[in-house]
């Protein structure tokens, strides 16, 4: 099942109605770039989310029936990446009539550079087409790269990274 837009933030309303307290919430891969008008829909629903702030929405999540997958990961951990501290003041807010939660959407560079540790066909996909909504440079990649924590063997993400560099530019 896919979801679009509204789709998305409909069911954030419906949490945000359960949610006992103030919480940010930053949508990242294909969710990012649905709330971001890049993509269409998606597939599944990600978030990292701050450490202070994940129970809760842990909490809330299990108390609305949803039967979508919901990927979560804490402080600005993403798939196997562990993006620096400043992911959140350069992740942009999504208006909504949400009253506790605060939506964020994740930077388009710091899409592409999470996509770059798995880089299925999909990520792919969505590395090209942020590279061309948000006309991301070559420099503005390979430097916030630098910036990441691979979680994993770090040869891996360099030869990812190389590959997207050859590939899109």
């Amino acid at each position: 099942m896919s979801l679009n837009k509204q789709q998305l933030l409909d069911f954030l309303e419906e949490l945000d109605k359960e949610l006992e307290r103030r919480i940010t919430v930053v949508a990242v891969g294909g969710t990012a770039m649905t709330l971001h008008n890049a993509k269409a829909s998606t597939i599944d629903v990600d978030f990292t989310i701050p450490g202070e702030d994940f129970d809760e929405f842990q909490r809330v999540l299990n108390l609305v029936p949803h039967g979508f997958k919901v990927d979560m990961w804490n402080d600005g951990m993403v798939f196997s990446q562990d993006l620096p501290e400043d992911y959140l003041t350069k992740s942009k807010p999504v208006r909504t009539k949400m009253k506790n939660m605060a939506l964020r959407v994740l930077d388009p560079v710091d899409i592409i550079v999470t996509k770059v540790g798995r880089l299925n066909d999909r990520d792919k996909e969505d590395i090209a087409t942020c590279i061309k909504k948000f006309k991301i440079t070559k420099v503005q990649i390979k430097k916030r790269a630098k910036q990441v924590v691979y979680i994993g063997r770090e040869e891996n993400y360099e030869i990812n990274l190389n590959h997207v560099m050859k590939r899109f530019f």
